[in-house]
């Protein structure tokens, strides 16, 4: 069984020995393994990838739940094949309805296999679409949309979330945030091709830019911002000479960014793809359809 272990705390020393020392100990096969340590921060965060036989995983649970008490950290162990069938995601979203709404219609079609445990916004705008689709809904941002991210990550922990789609959530995660569901469990969908049009108006740029076509990026979260593009799937459109910009972004907002993200989010929870060192590779051990 694969198995993925995030530890964040304060830092100190001798936070990540006991952690291996039990995985090793058990026999587990350790595939990979990322620890951040910035002194001007002092926070320690890791994130360990590992195998172990599937009736070890309660007992390694207890044993991380003891260390992260005796050490002062928060550590989280997640295994993507103890629900394959139908993983459990959280839908986080701002202003825009329509990539919440694709990805909870292709849930209720069968198009993801998923299961929709919770909505999540800084603003209350997409409030309606969870309580169409019946999904619990969460409003975490304060009357100018800052976001209270320790109630995101207890929300997470609370609906037993295995991914969280961030579908147009128009708020940055801070590192300590992603590191807590590091691995390859955040998803989001960026309304511009990346690497080309980052930022918070990539059709302005593009158009600026005299650019016919455009797109959007459903791509991996990692904590480190300079870590590169983990790209899932990738989604254009060409228009012609002279289209006016609100006709461009009309066209992506309604059926483009739509239509990455939910293809995106296929790939993930249909274990299609995966993060591997800050890379997407093929998963060679996806479950039967």
């Amino acid at each position: 069984m694969e198995i993925t272990i995030t530890a964040v705390g304060p830092d100190n020393a001798g936070l990540a020995d006991p952690i291996i020392h039990y995985v090793a100990g058990q026999g587990a096969n350790i595939a990979e393994i990322q620890m951040y340590d910035h002194d001007e921060e002092a926070v320690f965060a890791m994130m360990l990838r590992l195998h172990l036989p599937a009736d070890q995983l309660a007992s390694l649970r207890q044993a991380m739940a003891e260390i992260g008490q005796l050490k002062n950290l928060s550590i989280r162990v997640w295994s993507p094949e103890e629900r394959a069938d139908r993983p459990r995601v959280a839908i986080c979203t701002t202003y825009r309805p329509e990539p919440p709404l694709a990805v909870l219609r292709a849930i209720r079609d069968g198009t993801i296999r998923a299961e929709a445990a919770v909505m999540i916004g800084n603003r209350s705008a997409c409030r309606g679409i969870a309580e169409q689709f019946d999904v619990p809904w969460h409003n975490i941002g304060d009357a100018q949309g800052k976001a209270d991210d320790e109630q995101l990550v207890e929300l997470l922990d609370q609906y037993e979330v295995d991914y969280v789609i961030l579908a147009r959530y128009m708020r940055v995660l801070p590192a300590t945030s992603c590191w807590q569901y590091a691995g390859g469990r955040i998803i989001n969908l960026h309304h511009g091709l990346l690497p080309s049009f980052p930022g918070f108006r990539p059709y302005h740029d593009a158009y600026q830019g005299r650019m016919l076509t455009f797109g959007a990026t459903c791509h991996f979260i990692v904590p480190e911002l300079d870590a590169g593009n983990q790209t899932i799937h990738q989604s254009t459109f060409t228009v012609p000479p002279g289209m006016k910009l609100e006709d461009v972004m009309t066209i992506g907002h309604e059926d483009n960014e739509p239509r990455c993200l939910v293809e995106g989010v296929r790939r993930v929870v249909h274990r299609e793809v995966r993060l591997h060192f800050h890379r997407v590779v093929a998963s060679l051990d996806r479950p039967p359809k």
